[in-house]
């Protein structure tokens, strides 16, 4: 349950601390005095969209904080699920800057949006107007069926199984897209594929080949040039190694006198040497070098293909076009393979769509066999609420496996003897709908376990007894839950065990809003000003008062039944 509210810097609320008393809590206050508000900012800490525009003061953060007990609700899962620290108080708040950024926080630790609906889920229902509309909703009637079977195991597995189906449904039809898309152009690849595995590129081919075809163009030259140094180096007539032999044997006729002329000769004879190899290498490579017009023409037509696939390929050298090589037979190869693929992905889809569908029955049957007992429950609780001629009928039809199972519903309703029952948008009206609202949370309300149940105007179009029994009603849920009910009816007002009060103050220079909790005699005269306006009879404060009286013996007495 709530057990502490804090507002700050919210819309015309500076700062507001409440702590709800755990059973029937009721607020009443002047048309604008900030009721709805105060739900406004309930709503933040249930994941509701920010905006700046709520700031009181446009300078600093505001800041919604609501403390809950949570001990005995079983829902430690969720926290392990989140993994948030669990602990029997739950602190959420919820932050909102001047630059409109928006932060959650479940126990001191940030959580996104999703986390935090999903928490605070399981700890507040928010009944609205807004959900009086969604009851002509199909999927919110699902959504009460779901809740009156108790079905949450056999809806947490076919929510597992669904998920687990639509992605191995989206793997299977990728391939199937895929492989449409591919054999479109499985034609063209493959002939690049084969036009480069003809042609056998070798990564360091295209530089070997350059280089030979440079020194086979320039053949002539080269060998004359090579010819030249051979010369130099070794012509028998006279020739540098000659004259370093001479110089060799100089130096070896003074090598013994001193160490000094011993090194000297030393280095002549190694240098001999390095020349002498040197002259060989050039007789070598004169001798391989061949003037070969062939050959020139062969690595001329080999080095324009390579020239021709890099740009036809936009690659910078063969190393980049051998990838794009690899890449086209990884794409032939995938059209190869890939019926094998798609149908191994489509046998993989039908067992899970076949373990979806046993789920979707196990689920329906859950569904099918609360329908009359619904139905006739509610009914018994609209006799009560003054509309003896109400019929419900809760129509089922299959449909096709969906996020919620296989199983759409339709409430059928009628107000009315001799009319018969039309889908809710098109037949009940305000008041209708409220008594139809106010059962149907009545009976949902022994079905889950919620620690706080808020109810913004339920009483719309309804008075006189119809909402002494409605006070009674919510009375009643307050015995195994936390209420909050806003409403503007003194009949229900009446039934509160803790009353607030919500009104402006208007004394500083801007307009605040305001809740205190009222005294007994406080709520006598709130109770006298909503039945006889502002200046309330004795004979009305009387009756106020007598009606608080009769509240408080028939909570002494512990009522548990109403009708």
């Amino acid at each position: 349950m709530l057990t502490h509210l804090l507002i700050k810097n919210y819309a015309l609320i500076e700062l507001l601390e409440l702590t709800p008393d755990p059973a029937l809590n009721i607020i009443t206050g002047e048309t604008g005095a900030g009721k709805s508000i105060m739900l406004g900012a309930i709503g933040l800490l249930l994941g509701g969209r920010a905006d700046t525009k709520v700031l009181y003061n446009p300078a600093e953060k505001c800041v919604i904080e609501g403390a809950y007990d949570v001990s005995g609700y079983f829902i430690e899962h969720l926290f392990q699920e989140e993994d948030l620290d669990f602990a029997p108080t739950c602190l959420v708040r919820r932050e909102i800057s001047p630059s409109g950024k928006s932060r959650a926080f479940v126990n001191d630790t940030p959580v996104n949006l999703d986390t935090l609906r999903r928490i605070t889920g399981q700890l507040m229902d928010i009944h609205s107007q807004h959900d009086t509309l969604l009851l002509g909703s199909n999927e919110f009637q699902l959504q009460i069926i779901d809740t009156y079977a108790q079905n949450e195991a056999e809806l947490r597995q076919y929510h597992a199984d669904y998920q687990d189906f639509r992605k191995k449904l989206n793997v299977y039809e990728r391939l199937r897209d895929e492989a449409a898309q591919i054999r479109k152009e499985f034609d063209y690849n493959q002939f690049l594929y084969d036009e480069l595995e003809k042609a056998n590129f070798q990564p360091d081919e295209q530089e070997s080949l350059e280089q030979e075809l440079n020194i086979l163009e320039n053949a002539t030259e080269v060998r004359e040039r090579l010819q030249l140094a051979s010369e130099y180096l070794d012509n028998p007539e006279q020739s540098i190694l000659q004259l370093l032999r001479n110089a060799v044997s100089s130096l070896n006729a003074i090598s013994k006198i001193a160490p000094q002329y011993e090194q000297l000769r030393e280095r002549a004879q190694s240098s001999y040497i390095e020349l002498k190899d040197l002259a060989s290498e050039i007789a070598y490579e004169q001798d391989s070098v061949e003037v070969d017009d062939a050959r020139a023409e062969e690595i001329r037509q080999r080095l324009s293909l390579i020239y021709h696939l890099l740009q036809k390929h936009q690659t910078k050298d063969l190393r980049a076009l051998l990838d794009v090589q690899r890449q086209l037979e990884a794409k032939v190869s995938r059209v190869l393979n890939l019926d094998d693929d798609i149908a191994k992905a489509q046998s993989v889809a039908t067992k899970a769509q076949d373990k979806l569908l046993k789920s979707a029955e196990k689920l329906s049957q859950t569904r099918k066999k609360i329908l009359p007992p619904i139905e006739k429950e509610i009914q018994k609780y609209l006799l009560e609420l003054g509309m003896p001629n109400a019929t419900l009928n809760i129509q089922h039809h299959r449909i096709e496996a969906s996020e919620d199972g296989i199983d759409d519903v339709d409430f059928l309703f009628s107000a009315n003897k001799g009319i018969k029952p039309q889908q809710l948008k098109n037949v009940a009206s305000g008041g209708e709908f409220s008594r139809l609202m106010m059962t149907i949370k009545y009976i949902l309300a022994t079905k889950r376990r919620l620690p706080t149940i808020v109810f913004d105007e339920i009483d719309t179009g309804v008075s006189g007894e119809i909402a002494i029994k409605m006070g009674q009603m919510m009375r009643e849920m307050a015995r195994g839950h936390q209420v909050i009910s806003i409403t503007h009816l003194h009949q229900i007002a009446a039934q509160g065990s803790t009353h607030y009060f919500v009104y402006k103050d208007n004394s500083s220079a801007k307009t605040v809003s305001k809740i205190k909790k009222l005294t007994f005699e406080e709520r006598v005269l709130e109770i006298a000003q909503m039945i006889g306006g502002k200046k309330p009879s004795e004979a009305v404060l009387q009756n106020a008062r007598e009606m608080l009286q009769d509240q408080l013996i028939a909570s002494q007495k512990g009522q548990t039944k109403l009708f």
